[in-house]
């Protein structure tokens, strides 16, 4: 199966797009240990905030960062396959000797 790559502007306007619109929404179930939930229900509280929000938010940031994570690494990679001048336009005036000549 081949491997999906989106371009870094595609991903910064799919993250943007993110926190201006309200997407559908889907139910889940997730299983939590007990005490986990306790304090993610006081955690909610003190934020005035409901459970299902405060784990929406915290998991569309993971999803964010992840993705500002690959789209870092596409510019990268893209910029290793380019290549980089070091400033001799393809020349190289200068010997190994010249280089390594003691003075």
């Amino acid at each position: 199966m081949p491997v999906l790559r989106r371009s870094t502007l595609e991903v910064l306007l799919l993250m943007e797009n993110r926190r201006h619109t309200r997407m559908e929404t889907r139910n889940i179930t997730l299983s939590l240990p007990e005490e986990v939930l306790r304090e993610v229900k006081v955690l909610a509280a003190r934020r005035g905030t409901s459970v299902s929000a405060l784990l929406a938010a915290a998991l569309t940031e993971l999803v964010e960062r992840e993705s500002g994570y690959a789209a870092a690494r596409e510019k990268s990679l893209a910029t290793l396959d380019r290549g980089m001048s070091l400033g001799a336009c393809g020349e190289i005036g200068w010997s190994r000797d010249e280089l390594h000549e003691r003075v």
